[in-house]
């Protein structure tokens, strides 16, 4: 599937090299080594349902469209509102957690081919930088930290970022303040129970005892910041992360720029969301959002979604050459997520940072 892919991509950037000032939003019919990238063997776009999607609009750039950041507000809000039940298995973030081992399992396999690393090693990127950009309550954060990273979470919203702080500590005993008063709790393993104990959106001191820290996921540095900001303090990264985050963003192009600039010149880069066909539509929005209510109403907006033509050629402006991309794949029967070739709906994607900017 790899050598495959990166056949078909060379193939692409040399049809789309001439296009450079296209809207990535905005593309014409494919042709050529183009509509190769596109199609399978079987000649359809994608998905089995439609050819191509229809034409959509250009979603809005945010209340400050000249602020150097690619923030959304609404969906910012949107969030906020379901921050605490992070870590409930069961909650809102379901999908994530059943999806996240099979994330895991391509960013392991993607990332220790590119560093030289040995993928049956227990802590296989001891001594990399990576950041978690969007990383939400650290459910992708803290499994990379266990595997040797030394790992840098950042997140638009301040309730997020004090979730994953408290998740990384669970196995302490912490003193919170909730309205001036003083608590004393035992850290569940759920965010979800701790907060039936200590709510997060109050001001909140948090202590533990060294001796019950988990050694690993407590050294994760937790920021509320965005991927921006961390361009402007010079942070570089020996890997930039950003799952299920580019869809909810105002501005895609310049959020991969700003990955870019925070990946290492030959660094990797790793970006998944969900793709914008019809198919995407019928399960992640209708399906996972009004039938089997695994997510809220309203989570996804089927206009923001990129197609994978899109999101390569977004990478490929931002200097990131992607070299591979798998499709993640849902067996109602077992209940789990798989690595396919299936990209329709979602996929995951790696690429390298190129040295010339």
């Amino acid at each position: 599937m790899a050598s495959k892919l990166s056949n078909q991509l060379r193939a692409l950037y040399a049809a789309t090299s001439h296009h450079s000032t296209l809207s990535p939003r905005q593309f014409p019919n494919p042709s050529g080594a183009l509509r190769d990238f596109l199609l399978g063997s079987n000649g359809r776009l994608f998905s089995a349902e439609v050819s191509s999607p229809p034409p959509t609009p250009i979603p809005p750039s945010g209340p400050n469209p000249s602020a150097p950041s690619s923030l959304n507000q609404k969906e910012l809000d949107k969030f906020s509102a379901m921050a605490e039940t992070w870590w409930d298995s069961e909650g809102p973030y379901r999908p994530l957690h059943a999806l996240n081992p099979t994330r895991l399992a391509f960013i392991r396999s993607t990332l220790c081919r590119h560093f030289g690393r040995d993928p049956c090693s227990a802590r296989p990127f001891e001594g990399l930088k990576f950041v978690d950009v969007g990383c939400g309550g650290g459910i992708l954060s803290e499994p990379l930290a266990r595997m040797g990273a030394t790992v840098t979470g950042v997140d638009a919203l301040e309730t997020n970022i004090k979730i994953a702080r408290l998740h990384a500590h669970r196995r302490g005993r912490a003193h919170c303040r909730v309205r001036k008063i003083m608590l004393l709790i035992d850290l569940p393993v759920t965010s979800a129970s701790l907060l039936s104990n200590c709510s997060v959106s109050d001001d909140v001191n948090f202590t533990s005892v060294a001796s019950d820290l988990d050694p690993l996921a407590s050294t994760i540095e937790y920021r509320c910041t965005t991927a921006e900001k961390l361009v402007e303090e010079q942070r570089n990264f020996d890997a930039v992360i950003s799952l299920e985050v580019i869809e909810h963003v105002a501005d895609p192009a310049e959020f991969c720029k700003s990955l870019a600039a925070l990946t290492v010149p030959d660094g990797a880069t790793v970006v998944s969301t969900i793709n914008r066909s019809m198919r995407a539509y019928a399960t992640a929005i209708v399906a996972a959002e009004y039938i089997l209510h695994w997510l809220p109403k309203g989570t996804h907006q089927w206009s923001s979604f990129l197609t994978p033509e899109e999101l390569v050629l977004i990478l490929q402006r931002a200097s990131v050459s992607v070299k591979e991309m798998a499709g993640f794949t849902y067996n109602p029967l077992t209940g789990r997520w798989s690595l396919s070739d299936d990209i329709s709906v979602n996929f995951i994607a790696y690429g390298t940072k190129t040295t010339s900017e």
